[in-house]
């Protein structure tokens, strides 16, 4: 598609990236106003489009473009028509947001980079310029072609999208949209684990780092009554429970760390050494026997 202006002096790379500024060069002085020239290729390149697809109008358009947070790429031969270059085609990409069902039926909301519209002029298609202008989007935006949505393809870029991005299976929706099998598993996943090193207190508090040993024998200690059923870690740590100088001790049931998040996460405290079982009568010592002595004496 050629103009009666110089487009190498209007887009002087080869793949111009337009946004709502409609920016692509400075004007220079005496020249006119290169945004309206930017216009009049954008409109003309809508409205081929919309042709192309047979659509009742353009969908594609400089007013449209300067509305939305849109990305629009137009590629270039800067050799043809004497020197002054004829625009090839262009793709317009921009985010949206999109309610969406996956392969079970369940709805996802969800605001993905989409393709909206896709124009390569009729002669110079099966010449790899779509191919080129699609895969110099993808590293532009570092995405790839499963994670997209597509907007109303026609059957040729659905063609394209298999033969070169092998993307087969769509997943049938209610809107316009079609997204394929992939754009799912890519959203899809567990959450990243706790790092090792982080410590079994570190969901509820700043982690230390310790060796391997230290930090289990410090994570296996239960706090009871402000003291350490262990010998483990060291005496200042951020879980220890301390009672108010002069205040009674704290209950076991009230000092005793709950054990409840731990059995959730698989973790569970280690018991400390078992008490000596007593008989059912412990002999006196010594100085209880000469007490209760004194006592049998003054009964007498």
């Amino acid at each position: 598609m050629d103009f009666p202006f110089d487009l190498n002096a209007l887009f002087t790379e080869r793949i111009t990236v337009l946004d709502n500024n409609l920016s692509a060069a400075r004007r220079a002085y005496g020249r006119p106003d290169p945004i309206l020239q930017i216009s009049t290729v954008i409109d003309e390149l809508g409205k081929a489009s919309s042709k192309a697809q047979q659509l009742p109008a353009p969908i594609t358009s400089a007013a449209k473009l300067q509305a939305n947070k849109h990305h629009l790429y137009i590629l270039k031969d800067g050799e043809q028509n004497g020197g002054r270059g004829v625009i090839v085609g262009f793709l317009k990409v921009g985010y949206k947001k999109l309610f969406l069902l996956d392969q079970r039926g369940a709805h996802l909301e969800t605001e993905p980079l989409c393709v909206l519209d896709f124009y390569v002029t009729e002669t110079l298609q099966r010449h790899g310029y779509g191919l080129e202008l699609f895969d110099f989007m993808l590293k532009h935006k570092r995405v790839e072609p499963e994670q997209m949505a597509y907007d109303r393809p026609s059957p040729k870029f659905l063609s394209f999208l298999e033969k070169h991005c092998d993307l087969k299976n769509s997943v049938p929706q209610v809107n316009n949209f079609v997204v394929f099998t992939g754009f799912f598993q890519s959203r899809s996943g567990t959450p990243p684990s706790p790092s090792t090193d982080q410590g079994m207190y570190g969901f509820f508090c700043p982690a230390e780092k310790s060796p391997a040993k230290k930090a289990r024998g410090r994570d296996q200690t239960i706090f009871t009554n402000g003291k350490r059923s262990g010998s483990g870690g060291a005496e200042g740590s951020p879980l220890a429970v301390r009672t108010p100088r002069g205040s009674p001790p704290l209950s076991p049931s009230a000092s005793l760390i709950s054990t409840i998040p731990f059995t959730q996460c698989g973790i569970l405290p280690q018991p400390g050494p078992t008490p000596p079982r007593r008989g059912p009568r412990d002999p006196l010592l010594p100085a209880q026997r000469q007490l209760q002595g004194k006592t049998h004496q003054l009964s007498k």
